[in-house]
């Protein structure tokens, strides 16, 4: 996720091969296993509380049915 934009979230996907597909709203889902190479590339370990909180504080926080097209990665 970021905190920041959606430009940084897909750039930093992009960056660690995370495709298009595995983008849920405000976030990107990865396998367990890449999870390591996300936080070597540089993501920060938050829980759950913490992500939703961020993400809703950065105005980025988009509940289940609530999709707008400008978050997706190419819009």
């Amino acid at each position: 996720m970021s905190d920041r934009s959606f430009d940084e979230l897909h750039r930093f996907a992009a960056e660690i091969g995370a495709p298009p597909r595995a983008f849920e709203r405000d976030h990107y889902d990865l396998p367990a296993e890449r999870y390591g190479d996300a936080v070597r590339a540089g993501a920060v370990e938050v829980g759950s509380k913490e992500l939703v909180r961020r993400l809703t504080e950065a105005g980025l926080r988009r509940p289940k049915g609530r999709r707008r097209p400008e978050g997706r990665p190419g819009a």
